[in-house]
Parts: C-alpha cells; sequence; structure tokens
C-alpha cells in the first residue's frame, strides 16, 4: 500500500541572494522544493508578493489553508516587511513570541526574527538562527554547550548555553575573498591566467595566518602577490594561498579567544564544500574533533512551526545519523 504524504507547512529560507521554498509534511519530510536567485537583493523589481506567488502559488492553490513560515533576510530592513530582533540570549520562545504575520495573495506568511547581540560592538544573524535551533533539534546533547560554525559570505561562530543562542560573531571572510579576488591586485593573476585546486597552498596561507598572532593577517596579505612575483608561488595558486589566509585569520582570531577556556563541542553547518574546507583547516590548526550536521535549516524551520503552534505535529525525529565525524 503506498504511503500517503499530505503536506503540512510550507518553509521558506529567503536570504540575501537565493530564495529556497519547501513543502514539508509530517516529522519535517521535504515533499519537494523549489529555489530562485530572487534573494532580497535580487528579487525581480523588488516585488515580494509576486515572486512568493510565483513559487508557492500551486502548492497554496491545492492546499489553501497550509500554513507559512520564513527565515533570513526577507524580514530585514531590506526585505518584505522588518521583523524586530530577538535579544540575546535568545530562545525558541524569543523567536515565537517575536513572529510577524503578514497578509499575502496566498494567505498569511509568518516572518522569523532575527538575533541580536546587543553588546557594545553588536552584532546581527537573520536565518542563521533558525539553523542553530534546528541543529540543537537533530542532536539535543549540544543544547547545553555548543560552539556551532556556519561558514558562508558572513561566517557566524554561535554560542549555544543551555539551549539559547548567548553570543556569536560575525567574520566577513567569504565576502573579502570575493571583493580581493575580483577588485584587486591579489586577485587579477589567478583572473588572467586562470586557477586551480592547491591544498598545499591552502595549507601555506593557512599556516601564515596561524603564525601572525598578535600582528594579524593584514600585513601578511601581500605576500599574495610578492610570493607569485619571486616564483614561490603560481598564478593558479594564488587564490588557495589567499583563502587560506583568510580562514586562517578568522580561526586564529576565534581560537585565541578560547585560549583560556576549554573549546566546546564544535560544529559545521552549511554549504557541504566550505564545511569541508573548515575542517581541513580546523584540523590544520589542531582541532580534530569537528563534526557537521546536514539540513539544519529545514529542521529548524519544522521546529519552529511546531513550537509557535502553526502546526500541530510531532517534532522532527531525532538523527544521530545526521551528524558526521
Amino acid at each position: 500500500m503506498t504511503e500517503r504524504l499530505v503536506p503540512t507547512l510550507i518553509a521558506l529560507d529567503w536570504g540575501t541572494s537565493s530564495l529556497r521554498a519547501y513543502l514539508l509534511g509530517d516529522g519535517g519530510r521535504v515533499l519537494a522544493m523549489q529555489s530562485r536567485p530572487w534573494g532580497v537583493q535580487h528579487t525581480p523589481d523588488g516585488d515580494f508578493a509576486r515572486a512568493y506567488a510565483t513559487l508557492v502559488g500551486d502548492w497554496y492553490r491545492q492546499w489553501p489553508g497550509l500554513p507559512a513560515l520564513a527565515c533570513g533576510m526577507i524580514g530585514s530592513r531590506q526585505g518584505w516587511r522588518e521583523v524586530p530582533y530577538a535579544r540575546c540570549p535568545a530562545t525558541v520562545d524569543d523567536l515565537v513570541d517575536g513572529l510577524l504575520a503578514l497578509d499575502t495573495p496566498c494567505g498569511t506568511l509568518h516572518l522569523l526574527p532575527g538575533v541580536l547581540d546587543a553588546s557594545a560592538l553588536p552584532n546581527v544573524i537573520r536565518g542563521e538562527e533558525t539553523q542553530v535551533f534546528g541543529a540543537l533539534q537533530l542532536a539535543p546533547e549540544l543544547r547545553e554547550n555548543a560552539l556551532l560554525v556556519l561558514p558562508g559570505t558572513h561566517s557566524k561562530w554561535v554560542t549555544v548555553h543551555e539551549g539559547a543562542i548567548s553570543r556569536f560573531t560575525t567574520h566577513m571572510t567569504g565576502e573579502l575573498f570575493a571583493v580581493l579576488r575580483d577588485h584587486s591586485i591579489l586577485g587579477r593573476p589567478a583572473r588572467e591566467a586562470g586557477s586551480e585546486r592547491s591544498d598545499e597552498a591552502f595549507h601555506r596561507g593557512l599556516d601564515a595566518a596561524r603564525s601572525s598572532a598578535a600582528e594579524g593577517v593584514s600585513g601578511r596579505l601581500f605576500s599574495t602577490r610578492s610570493l607569485l612575483l619571486t616564483e614561490r608561488l603560481t598564478a593558479g595558486e594564488s587564490l588557495d594561498y589567499l583563502s587560506g589566509l583568510l580562514i586562517g585569520e578568522e580561526l586564529r582570531s576565534v581560537l585565541a579567544s578560547l585560549e583560556n577556556a576549554a573549546c566546546p563541542p564544535l560544529v559545521l553547518i552549511g554549504d557541504a564544500h566550505l564545511c569541508d574546507r573548515y575542517r581541513l583547516a580546523l584540523a590544520r590548526f589542531g582541532v580534530a574533533s569537528v563534526r557537521t550536521l546536514e539540513n539544519a535549516g529545514v529542521a529548524g524551520l519544522w521546529y519552529l512551526a511546531c513550537a509557535a503552534r502553526l502546526i500541530t505535529a510531532t517534532p522532527i525525529p531525532v538523527s544521530r545519523s545526521a551528524l558526521h565525524v
């Protein structure tokens, strides 16, 4: 007998550069998925309502009573409607209390708030908080104390304590790499000659950043060019060296802040290629016990929808297989 799959939630991750929509069944099972390059900075004509209707309209017409929940930059000042941040330490209840209900041509869309760390140098996240709480649902042992790393254009290092987001830092590693690659003298050789993968050059960049100590990486960026000029690095290897410098500086600064405290369980969340690169980098820095967690974003959307009582369903089943050592 064929199992009948009944949708219970429309879930969206609507970020800066992309829009992903999921049709979820009970337990958070993905029944269908659609994506477009329609992040908040690239939505056609800035018409969020039309983009939303285009993407989920067929689902809404087939199941008109389906609740919908979205996380990410769609709830930012540049998005459809700004949703005020929840403040650290932020819990699931804080996010649920901050939900904003938005009327759309396809019914009500609930927008999740981001999280604000209101310290002397404030920090914000939008979208990553959903991945964090999805991770805690998938791996409950992380609730007490963990450090979750979400590599990307703006990498986030999120500290979890007693089930709440207690603090986090942002490192613009991916954006800095893109700017230097595309708009600086450091990226020109590879732009002209083409790049090639070189783990050796990546490790070399990591080692240069690791040994920079108090100097930091600023005084070592130019070595991307000087090593090339002295024929100790090829044009094709230069971008991997530069990537190693920047990721290495991110790791050096974070790990230096933990010198007087034991490093909590460390988990990587996000794009598989980036997570592999960060795992490689962490091993170079002597951090061998690192796990990778998959599908945390979808799990978080499902879990938060349950917590907000948008759906009456059991939480997503805990899966040990989602964690890779």
